[in-house]
Order: C-alpha cells, then structure tokens, then sequence
C-alpha cells in the first residue's frame, strides 16, 4: 500500500527503524527521517515515501533490489521477515524439526551476514542450518541441496545486477528454484510473520567444511572425457565474482592447464571496480578479458558472471576477439552432447532461438520450450540438456538442475580442445552447423528504463496496436502470452511468427529494470560446398550479412511500434 500522508509515514519509518538489527540501515533511516521532518516535500521526504511505497515482491526469482532500509530494499529487516516465512511454509508443506536447510552466498555487500541470520532464523525455528564456508557460486548451492538431501537451500545473491543490489534466492529439496504455487505461499508466508521480536533466533548453525565443494569440482571435473586432448590456452574472468578459484580448480581436476586469470578481476570484489554492470552480457565487461587473450596468444576466452551460474565465451576472428552470443554457445554445447550420445530431453526457454530443436530432432531425441528461467527448465523430467540465451546453460542436470557456469565453462574448453586436435574452431563447428540445418541469427532490443511505466506503456501499446509487419516480412501470428498456450503457462509477453521462420518475443526483465525484446531470422545457406572449403565460407558469411540485415531492420521497426 503506497504511503501518502507524511505523519503515517514518518510514523511507519520510525516503527521499522526500532526493529532494524542493522546499525547503518537504522542510521540512515532515521537521518531521512530527521531531514524529512525539517524539510517537508523534499528529496528527503520523496526518498522515505519511495522506500515505504510498498514492499520487496517475493516471486519466483525471490527477492531483489537495491540495498538500503525501509521495506522496498534489500536489509536485514527484509531478510529475517523472509527467512521466517521460508521456514513457516517449510514446516507447512511436510519439514519437520531437525531438517536442514543449506544457505549459500556470494562476495557482495551484506551477502555474509543475510546469510548469518538466515541460519539463525532456521535454528530458531528447530530447522538445521548448513553454511557454506565462504562466498561461493550459486550452482555449488544447488547441488548442496541434494546432495545433502536438504528440504531447501537459500543463495543469497543478486548475480549480474550492479554493485548496489542484493538477493534472495529460494530453492525446494528438488534442487530447482521455485515456481508457482510455491512463490505465492512463502510469500502469503512472509506477510504474516509478526513483528521481529516475535522470530525466534537460534545459532548460527553449522558451517560446512569443504567437502561439498570438493564433491561439486570432483563431478564436474569428470564431465570431461579424460582421454580427451587438453591442449588449449585459456584466459578466464570471474568478472570479480566467486568463480575464481572454483573453475581453476575444476580445470585442474579435468586435466587442463591452468587458464590465464585476469589480474585485476580474479578476486572478488562487491564494487566491480573495473566494469559498468558486471554482467559479461554488456559492453566492455569482457574488453580486460579479451586484451590478455591477445596479448598471450590464447585460443579462448571463459567469463563467469558475478556468482557464477552463466557462462560467457569469446573467440578469435579476423578482426581481433568476439563475444559468442548465448545462443551461439547453446547451439555448440548441444551439438556437442548429442553427438556424444547424450540421451534424454533437450530444452530451451521460449526466448532461445529454435535451432536446438531441429538438432535434437535430427537425433531423435524429445525437445520441449520454457518459459524464460531455469525453474522451468530445470524441472523438466528427462532432462539431459537446458539452455537459455542469457548465457545460461545446464550441461548435467543430474548435478545441478539449474543453470551452472562453472561445469558449462568446463565443457565449452573441453569441446574446443576437441576442435583444435582437429584442427579446427568453435567457429568452424558453428559454421558447419548453419550450413546443415540453416542460420538461426538472434540479438536483441533491450531497453533499461529508470521509470517502469515506460515499460507498462510499450507492452499496452504492442497488446492493442500489434504491427503487421516488422523488417519487411509480414507478421504471421501474434500470442498474447498473459493468455497461456496448449504448452506455456501465462506470463506478460508477446509472440510475433514472422514469414521465412522469424520471430520477435517482447518481454518486461523478470530481474532488472528492462523491457527486452528478443529476435530470431533464419536463413538458409546455400549448399553444394564441401565443408571446410573457402566457397562453403563465404556461403555461411553472406547468409550472416543477409541475416544480419534483417535483424537490424526487424529492431527498428519494432523500437517505432513500442515507442521505444
């Protein structure tokens, strides 16, 4: 409910202000307070009302947003009143005293200690609480919950978000992130919890020693095949994050020499010194990475985003150094699998581009569409492979069904140190693949807005005056997806199927303030080319330049009818 008077809102503040265990965030409290009384109407005021205009929305995704007090940041108030939700729908969906719940966390800032009273609610609640030793991925997490045999397991971390965020991730004893109905109970849950008084507080639980870590690198080191050939230079980022020392580790462990780190991002830092957004997604998060490569002759270039569950991968061209789109790595590590003989269901989120399903088939193997996140496709039964184009990948759901950077890091080496004996190139494989089943070409109009009605106002404007056409080709087929489909539950999005197999999906960020709207053209390459030979490249490059001119044509016309 949205404050409006300025004496109940002072009056709400100064009630969450007696209740925050956190002396800076009570601090800043009441100094907004205080200035808020002397100067009514302003930015002091207007930064109170914004803070106690509602509360954090607990979904799917948890918690996230901005660090600071009062119920619309991350804090510990917020945190503890979510921990004692977690454990009440816990204990009223079958947990009894004594089971464990598994809590995780990265390097950011207050990550340790939201973790610390996570534990405390547990303990309190007759709930065991198992800590990891120190700030670690977020797939490490995931595969904890099971392989400790946990009812649940919290990651406390806001991923790829910019340094002043922070959040909450829930997972269930399947070892999947929540979904529906589940994110709606805990947070019916949350609401109902009491004043903080009333949360009972135990220990701090046990902190685990490194056994689960070491179980975690041993299965993902045997992933690889160890008669494989290991010769590749490798530099790595962990972009300041927690991948570090776990992926050369695992690289260690699988046989690879130890990559070329980069210096001035191997150690974890909550401020992202050297990037915008630490998210190797953007531009210039990978340009340290991709300097090193040139300046040590390397063959490849691995990133982990900040908590590292994705994966980035950039590669040499003519040109100097290029970032592989996540669809692109998708593609390469599902051909991979299936031509090992990888049986099982082959996935993607709706936003992914369509080519795993045409490889899948050509293997016979079941193909299904998510919606966007890896609580969708890591709960899909069978499955042997899950991507989304976020630079999320799931290479062995039996380990972790959820999206993990450091095991897809280790197969993507591993399937260019194949390519090299060959002497070939991720590259070359790509280039093969477009010629046997098309170019499946895909980018982006991603828009970050500081006002989300922005965003509200584009998906209405797109819902009531669908184009007919975008880039020239004639639009099909549009799906509302707030409807559902025969094999999709509701979300806010739109579908487009354009002529020659196009097609645009609009979305609002499920994580970050944007509207993101993804597309995908498919062109044929011409045949009758050996592979491998000079005519058959220039083949795959002029459908790339047609390919990428459809796009660029797709883009502006869809920025015109979203009055983007």
């Amino acid at each position: 409910m949205r404050v409006t008077d300025p004496t109940d809102l002072v009056a709400k503040a100064r009630s969450w202000a007696a209740e925050d265990p956190d002396p800076t965030t009570r601090a800043e409290l009441e100094r907004l307070i205080t200035e808020a009384e002397a100067h009514a109407g302003g930015t002091a005021a207007a930064d109170l009302a914004d803070r106690f205009s509602g509360t954090l929305e607990f979904g799917t995704a948890g918690l996230r947003g901005p660090l600071g007090a009062g119920p619309m940041r991350m804090n510990r108030v917020v945190v503890l009143r979510a921990a004692a939700g977690l454990a009440a729908y816990l204990y009223d969906h079958g947990a009894t005293d004594g089971d464990a719940v598994v809590i995780g966390y990265d390097a950011r800032h207050n990550s340790e200690a939201f973790a610390q009273d996570t534990a405390e609610v547990m303990t309190g609640a007759g709930l065991r609480a198992l800590l990891l030793p120190r700030p670690l991925p977020t797939p490490l997490l995931a595969f904890a919950i099971r392989h400790l045999g946990c009812v649940a397991g919290v990651m406390v971390t806001a991923s790829h978000n910019p340094p002043q965020d922070n959040g909450y991730k829930v997972y269930l004893g399947d070892g999947s992130q929540i979904v529906p109905p589940a994110d709606t109970e805990i947070a019916a849950a949350i609401q109902a919890v009491g004043s903080l008084a009333s949360v009972p507080r135990g220990d701090g639980g046990e902190v685990l020693g490194d056994e689960v870590l070491d179980a975690y690198l041993d299965a993902v080191a045997a992933l690889a095949d160890p008669a494989g050939p290991r010769d590749l230079s490798v530099v790595y980022t962990p972009l300041h994050g927690v991948g570090g020392s776990p992926v050369v580790e695992a690289f260690g462990r699988a046989g690879f020499a130890r990559p070329h780190v980069v210096p001035r991002q191997a150690e974890p830092d909550p401020d992202f010194p050297t990037v915008s957004f630490p998210n190797p997604e953007e531009p210039g998060a990978m340009d340290l990475a991709m300097a090193l490569a040139a300046e040590v002759g390397a063959d490849l270039v691995v990133a982990n985003d900040p908590d590292a569950d994705r994966c980035a991968v950039a590669v040499p061209d003519p040109h100097g150094w290029r970032m592989l789109r996540g669809d692109e790595v998708g593609a390469l590590l599902g051909d991979f699998l299936l031509r090992s003989g990888v049986e099982g269901t082959y996935a993607v989120s709706i936003v992914s581009a369509s080519l795993l399903g045409k490889m899948a088939a050509r293997h016979g193997q079941p193909y299904e569409e998510t919606l966007t996140g890896f609580k969708w496709i890591g709960r899909i039964p069978g499955l042997a492979f899950g991507y989304e184009e976020a630079l999320g990948y799931c290479v062995a759901p039996e380990q972790v069904k959820d999206k993990d950077g450091v095991s897809a890091a280790l197969r993507v080496v591993e399937l260019a140190a194949l390519l090299k004996a060959e002497g070939r190139s991720l590259v070359d494989r790509l280039d093969e693949i477009a010629v046997d089943h098309g170019l499946h070409a895909t980018d982006q109009l991603s828009v970050r807005v500081s006002d989300l009605t922005v965003i509200t106002e584009a998906m209405t404007r797109l819902r009531s005056a669908p184009p007919s056409r975008l880039g020239g080709f004639a639009v099909e087929q549009v799906e509302d997806l707030s409807r559902g489909t025969d094999s999709l539950p509701p979300t806010d999005g739109l579908r487009y199927r354009l002529a020659a197999g196009g097609r645009v999906i609009v979305r609002p960020s499920g994580t970050e303030p944007k509207i993101k709207c993804y597309l995908e053209v498919v062109v044929p390459v011409e045949q009758g080319f050996d592979a491998g030979t000079a005519a058959a490249q220039d083949a795959v490059d002029a459908a790339r330049i047609a390919a990428a001119g459809r796009l660029d044509a797709i883009r502006a016309d869809l920025a015109v009818a979203a009055g983007l």
